[in-house]
């Protein structure tokens, strides 16, 4: 049972909240030092905050409570959102950046869903599906506006590579969370969090010494300024959203879970604009209205 009303969609808002940070922050690390390398250093970094707060929450600074079936479950599920999701979604920032990245993030909850139907047995009343419609169809609204150039031209058709690494990401998410649900039960978010983190670490890890990447990773390392963007992402992505994913999973559908943490691209519009002085027009604004009055109904 949840702590309180709604515990599970306003852990999903405040997710979304994190990952709006996240996108950013990792969008310009990805470009001083490659995705590859972000993916690995900020997980470690997260790691190393997981353990304190659970130190200091749980009084354990390691999962060692958990059981086997949370260990193997939610380990899957790090391997499968971490190294393989977040590796094509990551890459995709850099191919055709967080805008058209997250676009392709909106298909997340009907995949979400479909996959909670399948494999864990979840059902979706007849408000959850017009939320979730009004939801997606308001954040794609938003991020599948073509945008123009300094010089006023319309940007080019993003390339078919980073299209597929966006979706590669989407279905990494999808299956994530719904592992994560199966395999956290009433297991503790944050720890739980720990041993997804710890299977992307020990994925990326095998991965880097297949194709021989450490040079680079210890290249970013003397970064500064990648390493402060990773650190700011690690603490409000794997560590703090990721944690509050699960929260949300565990006391909601998985869909409505991951229609609310979908609203990324709307809540991004305002920080980009401040940010990379990017002006938010009508559709936008249309499109970012649609979206909350989507969240609105799966609040009812």
């Amino acid at each position: 049972m949840p702590p309180f009303p709604h515990a599970g969609e306003i852990a999903a808002l405040a997710t979304a909240c994190c990952w709006t940070v996240t996108a950013l922050a990792f969008e310009s690390a990805g470009k001083r030092v490659g995705s590859l390398a972000v993916n690995l250093i900020r997980l470690v970094i997260a790691a190393l905050f997981l353990s304190a707060f659970c130190w200091a929450v749980r009084g354990l600074p390691l999962p060692t409570d958990a059981s086997l079936h949370a260990w193997g479950w939610l380990a899957l599920s790090g391997i499968v959102g971490f190294t393989i999701g977040d590796l094509c979604l990551f890459r995709a920032f850099v191919v055709v950046g967080s805008r058209i990245s997250m676009l392709l993030m909106s298909l997340v909850p009907p995949m979400t869903a479909l996959i909670g139907w399948a494999l864990l047995g979840e059902r979706l009343d007849g408000w959850d599906w017009a939320g979730m419609a009004l939801t997606v169809g308001g954040v794609s609204w938003v991020v599948a506006e073509r945008k123009r150039d300094g010089n006023g031209m319309i940007a080019a058709r993003p390339p078919v590579s980073g299209i597929l690494l966006g979706l590669g990401g989407a279905l990494g998410q999808a299956v994530g969370l719904v592992l994560s649900k199966h395999g956290m039960g009433d297991y503790h978010p944050f720890a739980a969090t720990q041993i997804r983190v710890y299977a992307g670490i020990a994925g990326f890890a095998v991965l880097f010494c297949c194709i021989g990447w450490w040079p680079k990773v210890n290249a970013a390392l003397r970064n500064r300024g990648a390493m402060a963007r990773m650190s700011l992402g690690a603490v409000f992505g794997p560590f703090l959203g990721v944690s509050l994913s699960l929260a949300a999973v565990k006391y909601t559908q998985a869909g409505v879970a991951a229609t609310i943490m979908s609203l990324v691209p709307v809540l991004i519009l305002a920080p980009s604009a401040l940010i990379k002085h990017e002006p938010i027009t009508a559709r936008a604004a249309l499109g970012a209205a649609i979206a909350v009055g989507g969240v609105s109904l799966l609040f009812l």
